[in-house]
């Protein structure tokens, strides 16, 4: 068995190995690892993705870094951590809570999943749209939707875990949640059949949150 290694090969395999070099060496002298963000969605949503450093024993990464997140203009100061399992086909969403706003730094810590933030803000030229991005364990990716968004998840991978920072605490009196299939919203989830909680089950529509007085602690 042979093989061959042209100019091309050669030179991507050295930038491969410069690159690890470099990422240990900055970890030696107390380099933090970087966050860089991927991609800004509805003027408000962002893809937010870590470095890792990777060996034969594993892994490594910070998945936040108060001042990174800082540096790159995103929230820094979060108050409750929340971290669920959920098997194949479970549908979360779309919840939100305005009394405190709450946003959410979400990323998924085990296996697959896609997650979802709407614009349910009053106002915004996006009132209504949605954003989905399929995170994982291996793109790491993490988004982060603002108060003012509704969010939810439904899992793709066998099993999943999903871990979300949050900038305010919980309060069961001062949440509510959107229909997942809401047609006026048409989010196109991956999977058609779905388990779903009773409570989301009997969750409003966003024109009927609208109409909610409620509805104006979120506004543009």
């Amino acid at each position: 068995m042979s093989w061959y290694l042209d100019d091309r090969d050669a030179y991507c395999l050295l930038r491969i190995l410069m690159l690890k070099i470099e990422i240990q060496t900055n970890r030696f002298r107390g380099i933090p690892l970087g966050i860089k963000i991927e991609s800004r969605h509805l003027d408000g949503v962002v893809v937010i993705v870590p470095e890792v450093v990777q060996d034969n024993r594993g892994f490594f990464m910070e998945t936040f870094r108060e001042d990174q997140f800082k540096a790159l203009g995103l929230p820094y100061h979060f108050v409750q951590d929340n971290h669920s399992r959920s098997v194949k086909g479970v549908l979360r969403g779309l919840h939100f809570q305005w009394d405190p706003p709450m946003g959410k730094l979400m990323r998924v810590s085990l296996g697959t999943a896609f997650l979802v933030a709407v614009d349910i803000r009053k106002g915004s030229p996006t009132l209504g749209k949605w954003a989905g991005v399929e995170a994982s364990t291996e793109n790491r990716r993490q988004v982060w939707a603002p108060a003012g968004f509704a969010r939810g998840f439904c899992v793709l991978s066998d099993v999943a875990e999903i871990q979300y920072k949050c900038t305010s605490l919980y309060n069961s009196k001062g949440e509510s949640g959107i229909r997942w299939d809401d047609p006026e919203i048409g989010i196109l989830w991956p999977l058609s059949q779905v388990h779903l909680s009773e409570k989301d089950k009997k969750a409003q529509t966003l024109a009927q949150w609208i109409t909610r007085p409620e509805s104006s602690h979120f506004r543009y």
